[in-house]
């Protein structure tokens, strides 16, 4: 009985939710949670996000870095007055993710192949459009499992309900995007990034860097950010329609300051045990 009245709640937010505007394109998309609720459920899983993938990096100097760069790119976005939050997480998969309500994560594995502030700027950049256009919200209303799996973790207190939560968190974390999400992430990414005065070619770098990548290991960010075969191409097309009187030795690309507060302050792996 108490399982038909929770699929009848279910049922009934259905019905009176619908669609909302993506800022980034204008259009109406599928959701079926309303904005508010992407701040309590990033706040929610932002710990499981952390636990799931080796904690936050112990270092101050290196998260206020990484935190100050996101900001710069998330204020010249569609929401500046959102909260954000840029976090690096001590793993060494090659992926960067967002969780609704402003989380953002990169991880060492990916902070290990980037060379510039400008390409950081990127990642971020990209990661804040998906939070813009709640793209996880999104995909969640289009998923009906992802949604019952989310209504029952975030109602509940109980064990049922922390054992949805960690399903839930994986889901998050394997989430893909369409083609469709991805070059709009790309694109308001590439804008958001150039006004913030970073040098727009660092967005085609990092592609660069990660497609060269996948010819020596498996790169995460493209298990779970769909990579179409022309990516460089139609970002360069774009810095080349858009930016072409743009003064590139007066943006900024700051190799030295990421070296200084990141590559060099990564923590090292752990040594290899033998068991």
């Amino acid at each position: 009985m108490c399982k038909n009245i929770k699929f009848l709640v279910f049922g009934i937010v259905f019905l009176l939710s619908g669609c909302a505007d993506n800022p980034i394109t204008g259009q109406q998309e599928l959701m079926f949670f309303p904005e508010g609720q992407d701040v309590e459920i990033g706040k929610k899983y932002a710990p499981e996000i952390e636990k799931e993938l080796g904690g936050r990096i112990k270092d101050n100097q290196l998260q206020q870095y990484i935190d100050g760069v996101g900001q710069k790119v998330a204020y010249m976005g569609h929401k500046p007055s959102w909260e954000y939050h840029f976090t690096a997480l001590n793993h060494n998969m090659i992926n960067a993710f967002a969780l609704p309500g402003g989380y953002i994560f990169i991880t060492k594995g990916l902070l290990r192949k980037l060379e510039t502030e400008a390409q950081l700027a990127a990642v971020l950049a990209h990661e804040t459009v998906h939070v813009v256009a709640r793209d996880t919200m999104n995909a969640m209303s289009n998923d009906i499992g992802l949604s019952v799996l989310l209504t029952a973790a975030v109602s509940q207190e109980n064990t049922q309900g922390a054992v949805a939560a960690a399903g839930l968190t994986r889901m998050i974390v394997n989430l893909q995007y369409s083609r469709k999400d991805e070059r709009e992430a790309d694109l308001g990414g590439l804008s958001y990034m150039a006004a913030a005065g970073y040098n727009p070619y660092g967005m085609v770098e990092t592609m660069q860097i990660l497609e060269n990548q996948q010819n020596f290991e498996a790169v995460d960010f493209f298990s779970t950010h769909p990579s179409p075969a022309n990516r460089v191409g139609y970002i360069g097309l774009q810095i080349e329609m858009k930016y072409d009187d743009l003064n590139l030795s007066k943006t900024i690309t700051n190799r030295q300051d990421y070296k200084t507060n990141v590559l060099d302050r990564l923590p090292p792996d752990p040594p290899f045990e033998l068991h």
